[in-house]
């Protein structure tokens, strides 16, 4: 729920300390006027800066300015825990100088709240869970990070210590930039501002000007690290917050990260165990987010990840008497979906459709047709603010239509199952890249039939990629340092397959090191990488790698928190509890893809489909997975046809700077028609959407240098 934008002032030469911290009386005579005016101003840009993200909190607005005018937080309001006005925010703790703006939510909140009462006398003023944080920080100091269970995004400033706090949750759910903008409201050279929101558009308001990284979309470091397509913009990592001390050194720092077991370690469990314990963590993580004081419902689509939350939490309210938020148990669960045509090969709403009558729940759902994806299309991408080589972010962004229509404000999600339970097929090969000593008792397959196995598994990544319109080129013998640096997983390989190669050969010269394979090697730092050399399963080093760049940079962002919170809607995603998360982290990997002798074929996210099996349909505990995708294929003189064509002027891409015409001027002749080529179609949707953003961000043509 909810956006945040925050104004810190550093490196402001008239600002001196004494030792105890407090202004020395000479700095305070030079400081500069604390007038009504000045503070009028700053709020000004504020309020500016908060419109621009006013679709993130429709309800509310609040903000706080320091006496000194040197720290500002704002916050616009999406009311969904104590909807009275003691829920609004920024927090404040007077007597202590603490204040703060949460995004999101924090679960297990009565716990928590019970356990500070217990311990200590801070006086809450509300019943919200955001309130928290405060509570958390005077009591556990920089250690409150490791007590919030949630998706949230949040800021803390504490006046006594002058210390500015930005933390993000462990997955990346919520997003949080920052970035250093000069301050022109401060005299002296080199004056800046630390700048912090949920999304780039607020800084628009704040004296930031939009330039091309082209460095970032060379070695595709806006993917694969903390860069944005734009310079001097970055995002704070999952499991991290960064700290302003004094207003001067920002630092970064991790507070957790995902971990895995040593392979060569043994694990006793049986199946049936681990089943149950996955079944176990599931439902709690699905109990807790089912609170809120509005109604609360369930995305569905064709797929298991969705269908076992919807079976949950049909199973919760009637059989447990949960409610859906405020709505009563005995009020139907509702579900929300989205169909394509059904001659495009990518709808599964008819699933979707079974499932639900087989819960006996609410269903509804919107048609995505061509004409739906074109009208849609350069708003979603404003809202995106960075590029996405399929048209899915479209479908997910009409999807948040439908809860918003019907009155909702949250919804359950089922992101981030993949990236725990190595559901996608580019899992396979690094799972079979190792034998699994873990679960030998259990271990179904041979292995002398693992080697063979294991190059079936690739060449069937490579056809796959190839078939889609991707570089399935990657898989290859001579596997390169990065991989060498990774122990060899072709994971890597396969989060490249849509690198756009559509570059002026200028940029060849300016960034002759641009590697995406190495951005993505050196992301993780040395000491995972030690643990995936020598410690982890490959498939375990997998899910790792991916969980730092796609999974919180394009699948919670274009198909997460950027197209939902577009409509005001805030998607919780139980997939991704931490407390389910390290459960699942620590089993064998052939629990999670697992031979099927029988039939003779691997079986995804094995032990998820076991723990699901009472809430789902046989169809779907059958079912193979089937990724998330827009169709392809479009014809000439059609509504995507024609915006791609009025996007995609030489004009227009030479304005951006670094991309060739000679290689995009041929892609919408390419793209569409019955013979259109899914490649090509790619491209040309991400060069249109680097046109978009450069409209809507004002961004100035990249050249040589």
């Amino acid at each position: 729920m909810c956006g945040i934008s925050c104004i810190l002032s550093v490196s402001d030469p008239t600002h001196r300390h004494t030792p105890n911290g407090t202004h020395s009386d000479a700095a305070a005579a030079a400081a500069p006027s604390n007038s009504d005016a000045k503070r009028e101003a700053l709020r000004k840009e504020l309020h500016a800066s908060l419109e621009q993200i006013r679709h993130r909190g429709p309800d509310a607005t609040g903000d706080w300015i320091s006496d000194d005018c040197r720290v500002a937080l704002g916050h616009v309001r999406l009311s969904i825990n104590d909807l009275s006005p003691t829920g609004a925010q920024p927090f404040h703790a007077p007597t202590h100088g603490i204040h703060a703006v949460v995004n999101g939510e924090f679960y297990d909140y009565d716990v928590l709240r019970k356990d500070l009462e217990a311990k200590t006398n801070y006086p809450f003023s509300s019943s919200s869970d955001s309130e928290l944080i405060i509570a958390l920080y005077l009591h556990y100091g920089l250690n409150f990070t490791q007590y919030l269970r949630g998706e949230f995004a949040c800021v803390l400033y504490d006046e006594r210590k002058e210390l500015f706090v930005a933390v993000r949750d462990r997955y990346g759910i919520k997003p949080l930039f920052w970035g250093l903008v000069p301050d022109s409201t401060v005299g002296g050279e080199g004056a800046k501002r630390l700048v912090v929101a949920a999304e780039m558009k607020a800084f628009l308001p704040l004296g930031w000007k939009a330039e091309w990284d082209v460095g970032a979309l060379k070695d595709a470091g806006w993917n694969h690290d903390t860069r944005t397509l734009f310079k001097g913009v970055q995002k704070i990592r999952p499991g991290h917050y960064i700290t302003c001390q004094s207003f001067g050194r920002i630092e970064e720092r991790a507070y957790w990260d995902a971990s895995f077991p040593d392979k060569r370690m043994p694990d006793p469990r049986t199946p049936q165990e681990l089943i149950e314990g996955v079944r176990e963590r599931m439902l709690d993580a699905v109990r807790v987010r089912l609170r809120a004081d509005v109604p609360v419902g369930v995305y569905l689509s064709g797929g298991i990840d969705s269908s076992v939350l919807a079976g949950m939490v049909a199973h919760l309210v009637k059989e447990q008497n949960v409610a859906m938020g405020s709505a009563p148990p005995n009020e139907r669960v509702t579900c929300f979906s989205i169909a394509f045509d059904e001659d495009s090969g990518f709808d599964e709403s008819s699933i979707a459709n079974r499932t639900a009558e087989w819960l006996g729940v609410k269903y509804l759902k919107k048609h995505m047709n061509e004409e739906e994806l074109a009208k849609r299309f350069e708003d979603a991408v404003w809202h995106c603010e960075q590029h996405n080589p399929d048209l899915n972010f479209i479908g997910k962004y009409a999807l948040s239509e439908v809860p918003q229509e019907a009155g909702y404000k949250v919804v359950l999600t089922g992101e981030g199952a993949d990236e725990t339970f190595a559901g996608y097929p580019l899992y396979l090969p690094d799972y079979l890249r190792e034998p699994d000593q873990a679960w030998e008792a259990f271990n179904t397959l041979p292995e002398t039939e693992r080697e063979e196995q294991l190059r079936l598994a690739e060449d069937a990544a490579r056809e796959h990629y190839e078939s889609i319109g991707a570089d399935g080129g990657g898989y290859k013998d001579d596997i390169g340092v990065p991989r060498r640096m990774l122990n060899s997983i072709s994971t890597v390989t396969s989060m490249t397959a849509f690198q756009p190669a559509v570059f002026a050969p200028w940029t060849n010269k300016a960034f002759p090191a641009a590697e995406p394979e190495m951005t993505i090697a050196v992301n993780a730092d040395g000491l995972a990488r030690a643990r995936i050399t020598n410690s982890w399963h490959p498939l375990h080093s997998a899910l790792y790698i991916w969980s730092k760049g796609h999974l919180p940079n394009i699948f919670l962002t274009c198909l997460g928190d950027r197209t939902e919170m577009a409509h005001s809607i805030e998607a919780r995603t139980p997939f991704l509890d931490h407390k389910l998360t390290e459960y699942v982290n620590q089993l064998p990997p052939s629990t999670k893809l697992r031979w099927l002798p029988e039939e003779r074929r691997f079986v995804e996210k094995w032990v998820l489909r076991e723990a699901s099996k009472p809430f789902i349909t046989q169809e779907l505990y059958e079912r193979k997975k089937h990724p998330y995708s827009a169709p392809t294929k479009y014809p000439r003189d059609g509504p995507l046809h024609k915006v791609m064509s009025r996007l995609l002027t030489k004009e227009a891409v030479e304005g951006l700077g670094f991309v060739s015409w000679e290689v995009v001027g041929g892609l919408v002749d390419e793209a569409f028609g019955d013979n259109g080529d899914p490649k090509a179609l790619r491209l040309a949707l991400v060069v249109a959407e680097w046109v978009v953003l450069s409209r809507r961000f004002n961004v100035a043509r990249a050249g040589p240098w």
